[in-house]
């Protein structure tokens, strides 16, 4: 118990500390948001007497502990969004998000007020303080300061007219000024969080992030009217500006995509997005053009460039590529003509002497030359990009791949981990998958240590990046040891597995080989598992399987409806909404599943989404919902049918008695026998 109550103490200490760096909260809930942080803060020396305190620890103290630490949690969260969240939609939403805050500090204080305080070796003054921040959570709760009714009828206004329709200036200017929006810098933050909006909706903006986008853009019209000589930087696009994208069944659809989804300078949907020195990301191809054209500057920043490197963004790859799976059309392939990265080794003479050493040793007959040049080498990839460029140059990457097979575990660890921090270079994911290292990784993931197994699926997610890999991928046997390893392996194991498993079932020829490979199973296990912390990562891959015919059998047969009814009724807002889209597909034409989600109860839960989900979440409920109301149709017009038919053959029953009567010969008790 005392190393459990250390971690627990530990990540007290740890939230605490986030939430002190969350800052800058929104105008809308400003106040109460600052209130909740510094009373938080003022928690920290509490907890760390009690990391430094020798004296055994009271058993009834870990569990009223570690409740505040899922409610400090969850606090982040709120904190977080209220620091870097949408000021539009924390107006417009300002009475469900004062729910949320009201609903954590009660569940502070109950954290608190559980505490046997008399138990712990604490200072009095520091008791003293834990105590006033305890009756300051009293007094807050069901206290709640006043909104700014102005501000808000000023957005509902603007927010329920059409894109089209004219709005008065003086309250565009209210808006502007209340929200504090009239400054390029603060439409554009602003423009972000409702595009982080979209992300964290699967890519799928619908309809009240569409209206909020345009009432920011009619909000960004006026600033700039106002002031023409401020200039908008071209990346001030609201994530609603959209343009319209073929899906697969190649019916037109007008997609709005995320502003962070389009070059800068193409304003298309980027295939292949690079970083250059300043941070920002274009496509690849337009700004090589840039760059040949003798700019030295940052097209969106005007910053000059440091260096004309070009780092991929691959966390932005995935993104897109997710957003597109999500909208139904295809993802952007990068152009199989595009010209290599010019990435060059800068590594100084001594460096690169020194990867020639190891290189040599990697080769030679001792074991344990070849573990520690490959531990070496693991090293050096790690520390920065130059030494990875350097180190593939070297010819390491074949040398490395080779001891995937050797039969010494720590050897085999280290060669594997070395390849993973390789691939984050862009370049050296085609050297190693042309390397033939993909078989060599799969054997790894199946035989390997439990590290060596985690590193191995790590760096099959980083090659699976590249759209092309996910098709080698799938078809080496990957699929099928990551499922195991999902199944067996550590935490870390299977967060690296489950991560894999996710990306490579973006591509719709690998999701038939996962449910064959036997992973909803897993999944549902993984669902149902107390304490797992697998429950988002399980979901967010049933909600792509979902969508394919054996994906959707599978998770049928494995009776999933009680257990996503159950996550609907009380899961997380992205969860709520996965387990939603997860049985819209398994009630898509299956009467059998709608019956079962009304027996275990669905429609409270439901409702209940429908009405307070996020809006994805809502637009889920609803189809659901519709099929539901049409299921009740059809089984009361069968009852009806069925009772109708009931009555037309008792009826003809009835008709025919008296004459079935004469038929039959009379009794014997009338005869003399």
């Amino acid at each position: 118990m005392e190393e459990e109550k250390g971690v627990v103490i530990q990540k007290l200490i740890d939230m605490v500390n986030e939430i002190s760096t969350i800052s800058d909260y929104r105008c809308a809930i400003k106040k109460q948001f600052c209130n909740l942080a510094r009373r938080l803060k003022l928690l920290l020396p509490m907890f760390e007497e009690l990391r430094d305190s020798k004296d055994p620890f009271p058993e009834d103290t870990l569990i009223p502990l570690t409740s505040l630490k899922e409610a400090l949690e969850s606090t982040k969260e709120l904190l977080r969004s209220g620091s870097q969240g949408s000021k539009i939609h924390l107006v417009l939403e300002r009475e469900q998000i004062m729910n949320q805050f009201q609903e954590v500090t009660a569940w502070l204080e109950q954290a608190l007020s559980g505490i046997s305080y008399d138990k712990l070796e604490i200072s009095d003054e520091v008791r003293e303080q834990v105590e006033l921040v305890l009756a300051q959570f009293r007094r807050a709760k069901g206290r709640v300061d006043a909104p700014d009714v102005e501000l808000y009828e000023d957005l509902l206004s603007v927010y329920i007219r059409s894109s089209d329709a004219d709005v008065d200036p003086a309250v565009l200017r209210r808006l502007a000024e209340k929200l504090q929006l009239m400054g390029i810098n603060d439409l554009k933050q602003e423009s972000l969080a409702l595009h982080e909006m979209v992300v964290s909706n699967a890519g799928d903006p619908g309809e009240s992030i569409e209206k909020m986008s345009m009432l920011l853009k009619k909000i960004k019209d006026f600033v700039l009217t106002e002031n023409p000589d401020m200039g908008a930087p071209e990346s001030l696009n609201c994530p609603s500006s959209g343009n319209t994208q073929p899906l697969a069944d190649g019916n037109p659809k007008s997609l709005v995509i995320p502003d962070d989804f389009r070059c800068p300078i193409s304003l298309e949907l980027m295939k292949d997005p690079v970083i250059v020195s300043t941070g920002q990301t274009y496509e690849r191809s337009f700004i090589e053009k840039w760059l040949e054209a003798g700019h030295l500057t940052c097209p969106k920043t005007q910053q000059n460039l440091s260096s004309a490197s070009l780092t991929p963004n691959y966390v932005l790859r995935s993104l897109i590529a997710q957003w597109c799976e999500a909208n139904g059309i295809e993802p952007p392939k990068r152009p199989s003509n595009s010209r290599p990265s010019k990435t060059t080794s800068v590594c100084s003479p001594a460096e690169c002497a020194k990867i020639d050493i190891l290189l040599r040793k990697l080769t030679s007959g001792n074991l344990e030359d070849r573990r520690s040049a490959a531990g070496e080498l693991r090293l050096l990839a790690k520390r920065n990009a130059d030494n990875r460029v350097c180190i593939a140059e070297a010819g390491a990457i074949p040398l490395l791949v080779g001891l995937l097979s050797t039969s010494d575990p720590r050897t085999q660890e280290h060669a594997v981990t070395a390849l993973l921090n390789l691939s984050i270079c862009e370049d050296n994911k085609g050297r190693i998958v042309s390397s033939g290292a993909v078989p060599a990784i799969v054997h790894v993931l199946r035989k390997g240590s439990m590290e060596a197994r985690e590193n191995a699926a790590a760096t099959l997610f980083s090659l699976s990046v590249v759209d092309e890999n996910k098709v080698t991928i799938g078809s080496s046997g990957a699929i099928p040891a990551l499922v195991t390893l999902l199944n067996e392996g550590s935490q870390r194991g299977k967060k690296d597995a489950a991560t894999a498993l996710f990306n490579l079932c973006i591509y719709q020829g690998n999701k038939g080989r996962a449910v064959r490979a036997g992973v909803v199973p897993t999944l549902m296990r993984l669902l149902t598992e107390p304490g797992g912390g697998m429950v988002d990562e399980a979901l967010a891959i049933l909600a792509i399987l979902a969508s394919h015919p054996e994906g959707k059998a599978a998770i049928g047969a494995a009776e999933a409806v009680p257990v996503l009814v159950e996550v609907i009724g009380s899961g997380s807002p992205r969860n709520r909404e996965n387990a939603a889209a997860v049985l819209v597909h398994l009630c898509s034409g299956d009467q059998q599943y709608l019956a079962k989600a009304q027996e275990v109860g669905v429609m409270g839960p439901l409702t209940d989404l429908a009405q307070n989900g996020t809006e994805r979440g809502k637009r889920k409920a609803a189809q659901l919902l519709e099929r539901m109301s049409r299921f009740f149709e059809q089984q009361e017009a069968q009852a009806q049918a069925q009772a109708q038919a009931q009555g037309q053959l008792e009826a003809e029953v009835q008709g025919q008695a008296p004459n079935q009567q004469t038929q039959v010969p009379p009794t014997a008790s009338g005869v003399d026998r």
